[in-house]
Parts: structure tokens; sequence; C-alpha cells
């Protein structure tokens, strides 16, 4: 994996723990609530942000002549 896909998998992840961090875990709270929307809509990004780098790393190794 090139130092280019490593840095923003590593962007990736620490945005992912941020975010599962900051969810409310009350017993009462409901998951989806308006508080925690926010932060499950920016791990659902990091999650596919991750996928496409994987992708693109793929597709890197696809495109190289031997």
């Amino acid at each position: 994996m090139q130092k280019f896909y490593k840095v923003f998998l590593i962007v990736f992840i620490v945005i992912i723990a941020i975010n599962g961090y900051a969810l409310s875990r009350n017993l009462g709270a409901d998951l989806t609530s308006e508080d925690n929307m926010k932060f499950l809509i920016s791990i659902a990004c990091g999650l596919l942000g991750i996928g496409l780098l994987f992708i693109l790393n793929t597709w890197s190794k696809i495109g190289v002549k031997k």
C-alpha cells in the first residue's frame, strides 16, 4: 500500500474512532436520535472511505505492468 493510501487510512480510522467515542450511549437514548445521527453519518462516511480506499489500492495494483 502506498504512503498516500496509508495516510488516508489513518485519517478515516481516526474519524471513525472519534465519532464512535462521541455517540451518546445512555440506556434510555435511542441510537438513531437526532443527537447521534450526525455521528452515525460521519462513521458511515468513514467506512465508505475505507472501502473506496481499498478499491483504489487494488485498482492501482492491477494497472502496474510487470
